[in-house]
Formats: C-alpha cells, sequence, structure tokens
C-alpha cells in the first residue's frame, strides 16, 4: 500500500455501528486553522429521516426540514433525536406535496422557509402560521420551487429557485432558474437567469457577490455572482469528485467568517479557500444536502441524507 505525506492526507475516522463510514480529509496545511487535528464527525441525530435539509440555528435549537415528508424537526442539546417542529412545513395544511427545504433566520431572529409545495419564501409567524414574503417573480410568474436562501446585512433576501420541487402537476411559469433579491419593501428582482440549477446560497464576506452551489448533474460546481453586474464566475468545478464515485453533488453552502466556503459536494463538505483551492473535505460516507453553524458559532451542523451530525470548528461561521 502507498501512503501519502501526513500533511496532504490526514484522515480521522469515525464509524457508527449501524452507519456510513466518515472521515476528515486533509488536503493543504491551511486546513490546520480550520479544524482542529482531532475533529470528530458525530451523529446528533438519526430519525430516520428521508432527505434532511436546509439546517439554521434557531433560538437555541437546529431546525431542518425533512424535504418529502413535508416536516421540520428541530434538536436541541441532550436531545437523544430530533422532534417535531412544524408539520407541514412547506405548505399551510396538511399536503403531499413537498415541504420546506432551505431554511433561514433574519436579522430580527425570525425563521425564513424556502416553501416547496406552496412555491414561494415565507416567514413563521409569531402565531405559527406562515406568512408569505414572495410568491411571484418580477415577472408576476409563480416560483418554480424556492430552494435556499441568505440575508443579507440590509434585510433583503437573495434565493434560488430551481425546478426541483414543483408540486406534481404543476408547471413552470418560467423557462430558467432564476436567483432572485427579495428586497425590504416587497419587491422581487431578478438577479441572474444565466444558470440551470442553482441551489444553495451565500453571500461574501464584504456582501458584494453571491456563492452559488449549482447542481448540475454533468458539471457540478460552485459559482461567483457580482451583484455589480460583472456576471459570473466558476469558484470550484465538483465533476472530478463526482467521477471518483464520491456520493452526492454540490448542494448547500456556508461561509465562515475568514471567507472559506464550505460547500456540500460529492463525498460530504468540501472546504475550499476563497479563492476555490480545495483545503479539505468532511467526508459523510453518503450524499450530503447542507450545513450551518450554530451555539457560539464554532459548531457545524450538517444534514446528510437520512442523519443531522456536527464537528467543531476553530473557525466561526460568518454573521456570528
Amino acid at each position: 500500500m502507498k501512503f501519502l505525506p501526513a500533511f496532504l492526507l490526514s484522515v480521522l475516522t469515525t464509524l457508527a455501528a449501524d452507519g456510513p463510514k466518515q472521515s476528515i480529509e486533509k488536503l493543504d496545511p491551511a486546513l490546520d486553522a480550520l479544524l482542529a487535528a482531532d475533529a470528530k464527525i458525530e451523529t446528533i441525530s438519526n430519525g430516520g429521516y428521508t432527505w434532511s435539509e436546509g439546517p439554521a440555528w434557531y433560538k437555541g435549537r437546529v431546525v431542518f426540514s425533512d424535504v418529502p415528508k413535508n416536516i421540520a424537526y428541530q434538536w436541541i442539546e441532550g436531545d437523544a433525536v430530533a422532534s417535531v417542529f412544524l408539520q407541514p412545513s412547506g405548505t399551510d395544511e396538511a399536503s403531499p406535496n413537498q415541504g420546506s427545504n432551505g431554511l433561514a433566520v433574519d436579522g430580527e431572529g425570525r425563521l425564513l422557509l424556502c416553501q416547496h409545495g406552496s412555491r414561494r419564501v415565507a416567514r413563521l409567524g409569531g402565531d405559527g402560521k406562515f406568512v408569505p414574503l414572495a410568491t411571484k417573480n418580477h415577472e408576476g410568474a409563480r416560483f418554480n420551487s424556492p430552494n435556499d436562501l441568505c440575508v443579507a446585512k440590509d434585510g433583503s433576501i437573495y434565493f434560488t429557485d430551481p425546478a426541483y420541487g414543483l408540486p406534481k402537476g404543476d408547471k413552470a411559469e418560467t423557462p430558467y432558474h432564476g436567483v432572485y433579491k427579495l428586497a425590504t419593501d416587497g419587491k422581487v428582482t431578478l438577479v441572474t437567469k444565466a444558470i440551470q440549477w442553482p441551489n444553495g446560497i451565500a453571500l461574501s464576506v464584504d456582501q458584494k457577490s453571491l456563492y452559488l452551489a449549482v447542481s448540475d448533474g454533468k458539471n457540478p460546481r460552485v459559482v461567483t455572482c457580482e451583484l455589480d453586474g460583472d456576471g459570473l464566475r466558476d469558484v470550484f468545478l465538483a465533476a472530478p469528485l463526482k467521477n471518483q464515485g464520491r456520493p452526492g453533488s454540490c448542494d448547500g453552502l456556508r461561509l465562515d467568517a475568514k471567507g472559506n466556503i464550505w460547500t456540500t459536494g460529492p463525498g460530504g463538505v468540501l472546504i475550499l479557500s476563497p479563492e476555490g483551492k480545495h483545503l479539505g473535505s468532511i467526508l459523510c460516507g453518503q450524499p450530503t444536502a447542507n450545513l450551518t453553524w450554530g451555539d457560539d458559532g464554532h459548531t457545524l451542523y450538517i444534514t446528510s441524507k437520512d442523519r443531522l451530525l456536527r464537528v467543531k470548528t476553530k473557525v466561526k461561521g460568518a454573521g456570528f
């Protein structure tokens, strides 16, 4: 067997008796500033979720979506497994349509949801009911199925709108998959329609550009979209990893306080420098959807197919 030098590949392995093999892969010494050498991947809830997605840190708990089940779950430190938080999560009434996907928290601490079943972006009201925020695009057409979102410092909401969660029997009203801005006055504008299958979304630390995870089956990648109109640029191409047989694709992403990109991709969570250099991976052993930071900002929560994972980080998530 050929062994790689430690500074190129350091694998710390944890294996649950009934779960996939998980490890942390170090590809660059710069990873040492982001993850401790003894960092561990913990499975904190294995509730048999169909497809866990869109985690958000909300009022001292992790809230995440099980998209096909139309349920949002919550996990609080000390819980053996997550409990139901919202049912339904993506429609006003019980429905076979898909539920919420991406979740976020605004500057006032309110939970925001991308709702597949209702084809809208909504907010959870104090009475437990959903408040629609955006139901139609800049042309007056219904959205496909809003997928993921992020909140700017000025309160604007940016979100992606591929057609993954389009309710059965519904037809798309736009021939493209848009990325949109919802301003605080309720106005919706199109940021770009040049990307097919935009998925995860995050603002750069300086708030001048968007990072987008693109779930293109043939060309999964991370791109930046400049908000001054300067266009799109590829940051990282994930197809080579996918071609190695690693499970999953580019889906959700977040930035840390230093501007590094943590994106789900083939294998699990890919950790990239701001320039797109692959520093290492959190290998989850199965397709992995999304992630968020919580607690004091040093805990990364990961939704990986049928389970919720966490990893302690040395760097804080952006916004903490």
